[in-house]
């Protein structure tokens, strides 16, 4: 149920409030990894918190509270203090700080926006290139990304969604919200529409046009025919060829052009001069050609929109997972709705064999799940009281019911999505080059075109020679090819990652991956499998064992580190009795603190024990045969005084020995930095294959071991999984997450190994180098077919059918060689 209170911030906006949860955009936090993650570690230590989501991306905080515990009022009046003691964010380059944008006035009190629109009706890199120069000349849009493969527009500024449509709306274009999954299929739909009427017009143009050819070959100075060759080639330029004539005069009114502008001029002077010449009764008409051009570049545009369909697989079959509806139970009824009226807390019905339609708890029954799709894990997971489900995921032979813990776009399927596009939409270095060579390339075809024209003129040819020339000089210009040449291998390429359980967020990452000579591994849930076990337990306070697994328990509740779980796990076993936890403080690489019914609780690692005063000399010798075994010895105190000592074992992955020796022949060094002991950070070192080790690490020892390497010139990835881990994987240069692991770890990662199987770090350093050879080959074609065509077109080589079909011919050849990489 929504709260009537919408809350103020100082330093924030709310955009969504809920009894138990807001989500609020603080500007300070945007592309600001590091500090997102010391507000959510600072905002965790509060008692009422529940939990905390930072997406430093979009400056989005989401925040699980308890009213009864923290009052919105009080939250809103931490959230100002936190924000406001973060301070103002600054660049993090010269190059930022050059660049920074500067608020409109008046907009200096609206929280900046990320907004992700799809786009209708570009039809090459230019129409992208348009839009996002205009859009960033509106003073109330800090950046605008454009993305022609992908037909989908990131826009991040300080206006709404609704301005950012209408000027799209404006340069003769349509954006539509994609904000929900239900949106997405619209926009699917809208895809497999739009192609079938590429079709249709590409069907009726190449059948009436085949024949005005013949007429003209067989029949060039009959004017019956000329008649005849004029009403088979009206329908193909004012009907089929009508949306380039429509594009071109919306972009004329702004002053611009596009590749459609060329091909408009083209078709308009060939028709135009044709009909006149066929009133005055004249010889030399381009009736032929006129409807040659717009035949064999909408049948190129036909292929090109079918070869990007199937790029956009990784896409689809992510939104396909979700399904339409979703059976609410009402009591003991059960009404059938919309997926979209879905709402936090609800309980849902899921039968056997139906796909899971959002996020959310198991409170009843007892199944197996299949979540290869999201996970890539190909065997199916149990799933009973308690367990999380994943919306998309489908369920097996048992009945469960479940609540509700996530809709729209803040489920993980709908992350996911976000982030394939992020990473399908973002554009590597070498792009920004192509696209200022893109954006200055109609203007100077057009001015090649005219010198064209006027020179042959100036040597004694004629009219119709020199009119020929200068129109194929037009057509065979192609900047599609050249625009698409790194978009399409991007969007195949991170498709691809998707599909083996690697999500990509940008295309950054991508390009650097092939180019690691380091990686360091966190140990604990990245290099073991994340499911340690209490293998033993030593008391020595006064207190008995239970009372010491009571307190510890109830510390540790507020922790989300794999060994906190694990000991409330092997507490709750032996049936421990819930207390209240007074106050609750997570250190990052060091342990917790905590009071818990008038006792003051410390656990964790020994340096951090040792380091608040409390003595250990009873059970450090205890402690040594337990790290030699590779087992993690975790200390507690209660009121200053040691009281127990848990060892755990935790087991490396099965694959982790395979996948350390595939990145050193792949040429990476690996390295193991951690925060547990010497003696078990090396136990299970070797196990593995890994050499050097860094032991004791905590979080800020490890973002030093990630500067220093770069600094001795290595390009450095980083994998883990904790809070702990966040700060290095901002500053590494290709950052790799668990996917079981912390949502701030997830959020701050470049990729995310969904089922944390790390044998697909190799995958995807091979597939980024894949990408980035098939990238090269596009643009090398790119260029060298633009090099040589308007040369040979300038000078008369080629009559502009065949060089309208060679240019349509150039984008399908660069979509088809990055279609190449689906092989991979």
């Amino acid at each position: 149920m929504k709260s009537s209170h919408t809350g103020k911030l100082s330093h924030g906006k709310v955009v969504h409030a809920l009894n138990r949860r807001v989500r609020i955009i603080a500007p300070i936090l945007l592309k600001d990894p590091e500090r997102a993650c010391v507000l959510e570690i600072l905002l965790q230590k509060r008692d009422g918190i529940e939990e905390v989501r930072t997406v430093p991306d979009i400056a989005s905080i989401v925040i699980c509270f308890d009213p009864e515990k923290l009052p919105k009022a009080k939250l809103f009046t931490l959230l100002d203090t936190l924000l406001a003691n973060l301070g103002k964010r600054k660049p993090t380059t010269a190059l930022d700080n050059a660049s920074q944008w500067v608020p409109a006035e008046g907009d200096e009190g609206i929280a900046e926006q990320e907004f992700n629109l799809s786009v209708d009706g570009m039809s090459c890199v230019s129409c992208a290139l348009l839009i996002e120069m205009l859009l960033k000349r509106d003073p109330h849009i800090s950046s605008a990304n454009v993305n022609y493969a992908t037909e989908t527009a990131t826009v991040t500024g300080r206006t709404t969604k609704e301005n950012v449509c209408m000027l799209i709306g404006n340069m003769g274009y349509k954006a539509q919200n994609l904000d929900s999954l239900a949106q997405r299929q619209i926009m699917i739909a809208r895809e497999k529409q739009r192609l079938t009427d590429a079709r249709r017009r590409a069907i009726l143009a190449g059948t009436l046009s085949l024949p005005i050819m013949v007429i003209g070959m067989i029949a060039p100075s009959s004017r019956f025919w000329h008649w005849a060759q004029h009403l088979l080639a009206t329908p193909i330029v004012l009907w089929a060829g009508w949306p380039f004539f429509e594009k071109a005069i919306k972009l004329a009114r702004q002053r611009t052009t596009n590749m459609d502008s060329l091909i408009a001029i083209g078709v308009g002077a060939s028709y135009g001069y044709s009909v006149a010449s066929l009133l005055a009764g004249k010889r030399g008409l381009y009736f032929d050609s006129a409807t040659g051009i717009i035949s064999f570049v909408l049948i190129g545009r036909y292929l090109e929109e079918k070869a990007k369909g199937k790029a956009h697989e990784a896409i689809r079959s992510l939104v396909d997972l979700q399904p339409q509806n979703a059976t609410v139970m009402h009591g003991n009824k059960k009404v059938l709705i919309s997926v979209d009226q879905v709402h936090v807390n609800d309980i849902l019905l899921i039968r056997p064999g139906e796909k899971i339609p959002t996020d959310g708890i198991v409170i009843d029954g007892l199944s197996t799940v299949d979540e290869s799709m999201v996970t890539g894990e190909s065997l199916p997971v149990v799933k009973e009281h308690g367990h999380r489900l994943v919306g998309g995921c489908i369920n097996g032979n048992g009945v469960l019911k479940m609540r509700v813990t996530a809709v729209g776009t803040d489920t993980v399927l709908a992350n996911i999505i976000h982030m394939v596009d992020q990473a399908q939409s973002s554009k590597l270095p070498i792009q920004k080059t192509v696209d200022s060579i893109s954006a200055v390339f109609v203007p100077s075809v057009i001015a090649v075109s005219s010198v064209t024209f006027l020179a042959w003129l100036s040597v004694g040819v004629g009219f119709r020679i020199a009119f020929s020339n200068a129109i194929a000089v037009l057509l065979i210009a192609c900047p599609c090819s050249l625009g698409l040449a790194t978009p399409m291998a991007i969007m195949v390429g991170t498709g691809q990652a998707a599909r083996r359980g690697v999500y990509i967020r940008n295309g950054e990452s991508l390009e650097m991956a092939s180019k690691l000579t380091t990686i360091i591994f966190d140990k604990t849930g990245t290099i073991t499998e994340g499911k340690p076990q209490v293998t033993d337990f030593i008391a020595i306070a006064k207190k008995t064992e239970q009372r010491i697994l009571t307190l510890v328990a109830a510390a540790e509740s507020g922790s989300e580190h794999f060994l906190a779980k694990t000991i409330v796990a092997y507490a709750q076993d032996r049936h421990v009795s819930p207390v209240k936890v007074e106050a609750f403080t997570n250190i990052p690489g060091h342990g917790i603190h905590a009071r818990v019914d008038g006792c003051d609780i410390l656990i964790g690692n020994r340096s951090w024990l040792e380091e608040s005063g409390v003595d250990l000399k009873t059970l450090a010798k205890r402690a040594l045969p337990l790290a030699a075994q590779g087992k993690t010895p975790v200390y507690v105190s209660v009121d200053g005084k040691v009281a127990a000592l848990f060892g755990i074992a935790d087991q490396p992955r099965a694959n982790a020995g395979q996948a350390i020796e595939r990145l050193r022949k792949l040429g990476i060094k690996p390295i193991m930095v951690t925060g547990d002991t010497e003696q078990t950070a090396r136990y299970i070192a070797e196990q593995v294959g890994i050499d050097t080790v860094i032991a004791h690490a905590k979080p800020d020892r490890k973002l030093d071991i990630v500067r220093e390497l770069q600094a001795q010139g290595n390009k450095v990835g980083m994998i883990g999984d904790g809070i702990n881990d966040a700060p290095a994987l901002a500053a590494a240069d290709v950052s790799f997450a668990i996917g079981t692991g912390a949502d701030v770890a997830i959020e701050t990662a470049d990729l995310t190994l969904v089922s944390g199987d790390i044998s697909k770090v190799a995958d995807v350093m091979e597939l980024s180098g894949a990408t980035l050879t098939v990238i090269k080959q596009n643009l090398f074609w790119a260029l060298g077919y633009n090099t040589i065509a308007i040369p040979v077109a300038a000078l008369g080589k080629l009559n502009p059918m065949i060089a309208s079909g060679a240019m349509a011919l150039s984008s399908i050849s660069v979509v088809l060689n990055s279609l190449r990489l689906q092989r991979k």
